[in-house]
């Protein structure tokens, strides 16, 4: 069962956004090679806000994932790419289906 996860939001900086679009697509595949990754959709909610939802059955997916390689890509790419630090935030599960 899904007990905790993440949540991060990102505004992309003018003329990024099809550059944080991509990245993220493309960190699909990043995620699905993480054991303890269950869950992990990347969105898009406005026209430059961006964000990540992922969920874990432990607190050891959960570590691993924020200490694995989309995170280190995230941060190489954020100067570039974002308008701010991205906001990530730790969520425990209370629901899913």
């Amino acid at each position: 069962m899904l007990k905790v996860g993440f949540l991060a939001t990102l505004e992309a900086k003018p003329g990024k956004e099809g550059e944080l679009s991509a990245f993220l697509k493309s960190a699909q595949a990043l995620a699905a090679a993480e054991s303890g990754t269950v869950v992990w959709y990347a969105f898009q909610s406005g026209p430059r806000t961006f964000g990540i939802f992922d969920a874990f059955v432990d607190e050891a997916g959960r570590t691993a994932h924020i200490e694995g390689p989309i995170a280190k890509a995230l941060m190489a790419k954020a100067d570039e790419l974002l308008a701010s630090p991205p906001s990530i935030v730790k969520v425990d599960v209370l629901a899913a289906k």
